[in-house]
């Protein structure tokens, strides 16, 4: 191994967890009014869910009343946000998504 690849493999090694951008959850809220199948298909569709686990994690939100959907940085986690809210204000549901430092 030369200096170089020395000195690349240190510099890699020594980076910290607080080199790396912060972090958001991105978290469901229960409502009255929003359907179950419509928060599936948000799921599935904004954050690329499966059937299956965007169905697990509706129901989460359906019982406990919040739920994680995502982690991301604060730009996508905004971006998600948004897109849930304008979807879901497209079909006339209350739909509340928010996001939280992680």
């Amino acid at each position: 191994m030369t200096s170089t690849d020395s000195e690349i493999k240190e510099g890699i090694s020594s980076r910290s967890k607080n080199d790396l951008p912060p972090m958001y959850k991105v978290i469901l809220h229960n409502d009255d009014y929003t359907s179950m199948e419509f928060v599936v298909q948000i799921l599935i569709t904004v954050f690329g869910k499966s059937l299956e686990k965007a169905t697990k994690i509706m129901l989460n939100v359906h019982n406990k009343g919040k739920e994680i959907c995502g982690i991301y940085t604060r730009q996508i986690a905004e971006t998600k946000i948004e897109t849930v809210h304008n979807l879901a204000s497209s079909k006339g549901f209350p739909l509340k998504s928010t996001m939280e430092k992680e």
